[in-house]
């Protein structure tokens, strides 16, 4: 049990008594860090969530803006960590099940996953074990629902040795006039709960979820991870929506972390009703369970629906229909209490707002104190080291994650995985782009910057594809938040993405927070995972790889020596040491709104290619569009915008923010250099496309695009051979 001695205090005053056992486990759950949110509300409120598109922001299951005169897209963001490190496959396939139910809940069907992954290097056979099992985990999850995981990112470093993260992201789209939420609004309806039965599965998920792991967690709290089912979930998903369809639905809530206890309670709170429900109606998976056991178990695959009396016959023959059990297990009262019973005797009688709205805690914030000495480091020989980079985990090709996902399945899939976003179509001339971005190293450095720079690079992954950033969502991963040092560092990083949003009028409409993601001692590096979805017109479509031989190739935005925590310091030198990249949220504006402009207007497609400057700097993106191009490139370095007095690892593996590089026919890059230096925007024509090799003589770097190939692909099929 998690409730702390203050906790216990306010509860028997505003009880006017001590809970009973089954109630003190059920306002444990609806108190912890998982569900109530109770240490990150007060900082969460510096986002910006309102928006001109903007239909729902955070409070529901799901965020919905406007997408198309007809529809909405419907977002949401989960972790599944703890679980994941306990049992991978279960816990990351429960991640995405939950994630999916929660777009189901907005009524919308769920069109897209993305995932977010952290883990400890793969030459440790448990971090190797893990990756398996989790990308096994998601890839038979989606498959077998029938729905694509069409983008991600992967990181590799050994902070996340014992602490691997899980963040899953699912897109749907819905009707406007078809939207529901998680509300329990007219005293009479009932709750009909619908999917899978209920077992002693999951039971503590959420309090396990707050709470540190330990050596011995493995086996202790493998019972608090759920028991996925992907084809029960088949099953609830096509009920789920012809119910919808069909039938008056007044509220809808799937039953993920805290089960019937917070599902219930929550949705008679946001109704301003209570409720009354009958544990001997509840479909069970197995016998004798207590109910202590069924109030607080975690089984996926389950719905509620709240429907007026007269409607029950009709969602019952749909449910029937669909094979899956069901049952009314009670229905909204206007008494404010959410009352249990067993065959007709009260066990559980507590005040709904007590349980959705427990108090806030006031955490302390203290800046951490870093006593690493700064080490002077050499330049390494650029060709090593954009070899070296391009076969590093971090940076090398992620096929061997994505090859196992099935991107095609529903047909909307546009630009599948390995570019800077994905591309699902809409309609045949509307689209919305989706990415999601981190880099923990720069948090870790600076989280002010670092949270900053994750919102920065995810819209100029969307701005790179050609797409406006319509709205975003995020998985806030941190330590323990009761250590003032970890809490600083969520506050600072909150701070600087909000900056970030606010300059670009980007709504943050969902959301989860996870902390506690620490092992005996060893902390992760902050890790705000942000997931940036963007509108787009078909025709604007612009990816990565070089197209033709003679194109133009153009740097946006300007470099300056900023490789401390950059990937050619962890890769050469093996350190993480200094001040992370800054982030200048007007450079990054300006930049964006000239690439948007200048794709906009160009209709006769002589803007060939874009891609965003981050892990690796320029080298690497200058790589990364050779490689999949089949086209060399000869750059000059000394044209390249920015300070002066740089060397030339600095231009090439530098990290700064607000960068692109285009690529354009040859008889229209004098028109683009002049329209974006008339903008106020830095850019210059760095080099051409031409040859079968990169070519930069300022550096001494000359290396065939097969051999850039050979080293970006199978670096991690080597480990998971």
């Amino acid at each position: 049990m998690t409730l702390t001695a203050e906790e216990m205090d306010y509860i028997r005053n505003e009880l006017g008594r001590d809970p009973n056992p089954l109630e003190y486990g059920m306002l444990d759950i609806m108190f912890s860090e998982h569900c109530s949110y109770k240490s990150s509300r007060p900082v969460l409120a510096l986002f910006p969530t309102e928006g001109k598109n903007v239909i729902m922001g955070p409070g529901d299951d799901a965020g919905i803006v406007d997408l198309t005169e007809d529809l909405a897209l419907v977002m949401g963001m989960e972790s599944h960590n703890h679980p994941s490190a306990i049992e991978p496959y279960g816990g990351a396939g429960t991640g995405i099940g939950g994630i999916i139910r929660d777009i189901i809940s907005m009524g919308a069907m769920p069109v897209a996953l993305l995932d977010s992954l952290r883990f400890g290097p793969l030459e440790d056979q448990r971090s190797r074990y893990l990756f398996e099992y989790v990308v096994k985990g998601i890839s038979d999850y989606g498959n077998r629902v029938g729905i694509p995981t069409v983008g991600g990112e992967v990181e590799f470093d050994e902070n996340f040795q014992f602490n691997p993260l899980v963040n899953v992201v699912c897109a749907g789209l819905v009707r406007k006039n078809s939207i529901v939420r998680g509300i329990a609004p007219n005293v009479g309806d009932v709750f009909v709960l619908m999917g899978g039965r209920t077992g002693r599965d999951g039971i503590h998920g959420v309090t396990f979820a707050s709470e540190e792991l330990t050596s011995s967690s493995e086996l202790e709290s493998r019972p608090a991870v759920q028991v996925a089912d992907p084809f029960t979930k088949k099953q609830v998903m096509e009920a789920t929506l012809e119910a919808l369809e069909k039938i008056d639905i007044q509220g809808l809530k799937d039953l993920g972390g805290g089960g019937l206890t917070c599902c219930i309670s929550e949705m008679a709170a946001k109704g301003g009703n209570g409720a009354r429900m009958e544990l001997t109606k509840v479909p069970l998976r197995e016998e004798g369970m207590t109910p202590y056991e069924i109030m607080l178990s975690e089984s996926q695959e389950r719905m509620v629906f709240v429907v007026n009396q007269k409607d029950v016959a009709g969602l019952v023959a749909i449910i029937e229909k669909h094979e899956l059990p069901y049952a009314v297990i009670g229905e909204v009262t206007d008494q404010g209490q959410m009352v249990v019973t067993q065959e007709g005797e009260v066990v559980a009688d507590l005040p709904c707002e007590l349980l959705a709205d427990p108090p806030l805690v006031e955490r302390e914030a203290r800046e951490p104190i870093h006593h690493e000495e700064y080490v002077e480091l050499e330049d390494s020989p650029a060709d090593k080291a954009l070899l070296k980079l391009l076969s590093s985990l971090n940076v090398a090709s992620k096929k061997w994650v994505y090859r196992q996902y099935d991107h095609e399945v529903q047909v909307r899939t546009v630009v599948k995985p390995g570019d800077d976003a994905a591309v699902l179509r809409v309609d045949q001339e509307k689209g919305f782009t989706l990415t999601t971005d981190c880099n923990n190293i720069h948090c870790y450095l600076d989280p002010y910057h670092g949270g900053a720079g994750a919102v920065a690079e995810a819209i100029r992954n969307v701005v790179a594809m050609g797409s406006d950033p319509l709205c975003m969502v995020d998985c806030l991963n941190f330590g323990n938040p009761e250590k003032p040092e970890v809490f600083w560092q969520f506050q600072k990083c909150v701070q600087g993405m909000s900056d970030v949003a606010r300059r670009f009028n980007l709504p943050v409409i969902s959301g989860n927070v996870s902390f506690y993601n620490e092992t005996e001692g060893v902390t992760v590096n902050p890790s705000p995972v942000v997931s940036v979805a963007g509108a787009i017109d078909l025709k604007d479509i612009r990816t990565t790889p070089f197209k033709n031989e003679s194109d133009v190739i153009i740097l946006i935005g300007n470099t300056h020596p900023e490789l401390d925590g950059s990937e050619y310091h962890k890769s050469m030198h093996g350190v993480m040491q200094g001040k992370a990249p800054q982030v200048d949220m007007e450079a990054e504006f300006q930049s964006a709104q000239a690439v948007l402009k200048m794709v906009k207007k160009d209709d006769q497609g002589n803007i060939t290619a874009v891609h965003d400057l981050s892990s690796g700097g320029l080298a690497v993106s200058l790589a990364e569009m050779a490689l999949e191009g089949g086209w060399g490139a000869t750059v000059d370095l000394s044209r390249v915008p920015g300070d002066g007095d740089m060397t030339p690892i600095q231009v090439l593996f530098s990290e700064s923010h607000a960068r692109y590089l285009l690529t354009v026919r040859e008889e229209y890059a004098n028109d683009i250099t002049n329209t974006l230096r008339n903008m106020g925007v830095p850019a210059a024509s760095i080099g051409r496309v031409e040859g079968n090799s990169l070519v930069i003589e300022q550096a001494g770097l000359r290396i065939a695009v097969e051999e850039l190939k050979k080293a970006h692909q199978g670096a991690i099929e080597k480990f998971m051979a």
